[in-house]
């Protein structure tokens, strides 16, 4: 399965990297792009397992850029 989301707060193309990296690492994500200029974050994961690697990818991205916001709704 494939999502693309709306991501505010991202002030910086060089945090938005390293998000990047980080959440590239969680268990499940088979392809993740965080796009500083279109402030889009697109995933893709296994379908059955997909709302628990969003889940884990948003509880990461708030631990490390907690003034960001990943629209999943």
């Amino acid at each position: 399965m494939k999502k693309s989301y709306k991501v505010t707060g991202i002030d910086c193309p060089n945090c938005a990297a390293k998000l990047e990296e980080k959440l590239r690492k969680v268990e499940g994500v088979e392809k993740l792009t965080l796009n500083f200029l279109t402030e889009r974050m697109t995933l893709e994961a296994a379908d059955d397992k997909f709302a628990q690697v969003l889940e884990n990818v948003v509880k990461i991205q708030k631990e490390h850029e907690p003034d960001w916001e990943i629209f999943v709704k």
